[in-house]
């Protein structure tokens, strides 16, 4: 009976981790992402990613990172 309750523990344990994890990762995930994508909509405007920045092109001055694309 020891034996299946440390096991439980262990899996408890397990799942609490791994919730810790994704709640760590997804906020990092998530801005990687933003800023794919704006510099994608740079580029695809015609500019160039210079730092974090656009240069030239449709959104000329504005950040990567508050850049949405327009359909």
């Amino acid at each position: 009976m020891k034996e299946a309750a440390g096991e439980a523990n262990l899996t408890v344990v397990a799942i609490i981790l791994i919730g810790v994890v994704v709640a760590v990762v997804t906020p990092l995930v998530n801005s990687l992402m933003k800023t794919a994508a704006g510099r994608a909509c740079c580029t695809d405007g015609g500019g160039v990613v210079q730092g974090t920045n656009c240069s030239g092109g449709q959104y000329d001055g504005q950040s990567v990172r508050t850049i949405k694309c327009e359909d």
